[in-house]
């Protein structure tokens, strides 16, 4: 049996020109490297699955480094000072067959302290055959010691659009036909991560029954809202109708739907029907990005003066969006955003 290679490995950058997004990173150390101005030490920050071990890899091998003289440590796993004592006790040997002995310390900020203090003596004098390229999720876990002994890049999250490109151009070379509306919810779903959002497109592939993926393709398997349940939820307000939203808020619940993407879902629906109203121009922009049902629904709302589009509606629903994760019942924030904008709230 042929195991199936996942996606994001499938499609991996493996030179600098085939890294998306990281623009700001590449010219910097493309040119480190032309000008023989490499560094010992460069710590990698940002975000999960933004490819900060793919650049990394890409670093090494572009300076040289075979895969013999190449180690990763996961430091979720090897975080202890005795797991940094074999590093600093193996870096004092010659590489084996190329100029410069590479140690990629994934999850740096996972390290213990005593941990990090060994690393650091390691930092402050490595053998001239030594690059350390550290990478963390969060740098502020870093110790200062540490950051100011390494070039330190940010990695940034690519945007919807950069991921909705990417989704669609893998499913293509996958065989696979996407409507614009699939690759974007793909991408919205993906939250700023490569890793997640072509695992979120593998999921979906993988179940379809043909070669064309519908939005109702995607909802069912990523267990997304159906859009007729983010519509609900925002005609309620508009036509201040609490019940209607407080209804499509429960059967989302039930339905085991995420609240947090549910919420993400509303603020998008909004924010171009608000588009939409004030910016006439964008039309074409914003019925490429959604389905023709969502693209009727929101051109409805923004051609009804009745209906109140306006920053304060979007401010009141950000604000639910942000607290829903530091909720005890995730879907309170949208009920009381719900209270507040139909003018209930006494």
């Amino acid at each position: 049996m042929i195991e199936e290679v996942a996606l994001y490995r499938k499609y991996r950058p493996h030179k600098f020109k085939d890294v998306i997004g990281q623009e700001h990173v590449i010219s910097v150390l493309r040119g480190s490297i032309e000008q023989s101005n490499i560094s010992h030490a460069y710590l990698f920050a940002g975000s999960r699955g933004t490819g900060k071990t793919s650049v990394a890899r890409i670093f090494a091998k572009e300076v040289g480094t075979t895969v013999n003289d190449l180690y990763e440590i996961d430091a979720a796993s090897n975080r202890g000072i005795d797991d940094v004592r074999e590093i600093r006790e193996s870096v004092n040997t010659l590489p084996f067959e190329s100029k410069y002995k590479v140690y990629i310390i994934d999850e740096v900020h996972m390290l213990t302290k005593e941990a990090f203090n060994a690393l650091l003596k390691t930092l402050e004098e490595p053998p001239s055959h030594v690059i350390f390229i550290l990478a963390t999720t969060d740098l502020d876990k870093v110790l200062d010691t540490v950051i100011s002994r390494c070039q330190t890049f940010t990695f940034k999250k690519p945007s919807q659009e950069v991921l909705k490109d990417v989704v669609l151009s893998v499913a293509k070379k996958e065989g696979f036909s996407l409507e614009q509306s699939s690759a974007d919810l793909i991408a919205l779903l993906g939250d700023g991560s490569f890793r997640d959002t072509l695992g979120i497109l593998q999921k979906v592939i993988s179940s379809s029954k043909d070669k064309k993926v519908s939005i109702e393709e995607v909802e069912k398997v990523t267990g997304a809202p159906r859009s007729a349940l983010v519509e609900d939820f925002i005609s309620g307000i508009v036509l201040k109708d609490a019940n209607k939203s407080f209804t499509a808020i429960r059967t989302a619940k039930d339905g085991n739907v995420d609240i947090k993407v549910f919420a993400k879902l509303v603020l998008r629906l909004v924010r171009f029907a608000m588009l939409l109203r004030f910016a006439g121009d964008m039309k074409k922009y914003i019925e490429g990005e959604v389905s023709e049902a969502n693209f009727v629904f929101i051109t409805k709302i923004a051609g009804d003066k009745r209906v109140v589009l306006s920053s304060g509606v979007l401010l009141e629903l950000i604000l639910a969006y942000d607290l829903i994760g530091r909720s005890y019942i995730p879907e309170l924030p949208l009920e009381l955003a719900v209270i507040k904008l139909v003018g209930q709230d006494v």
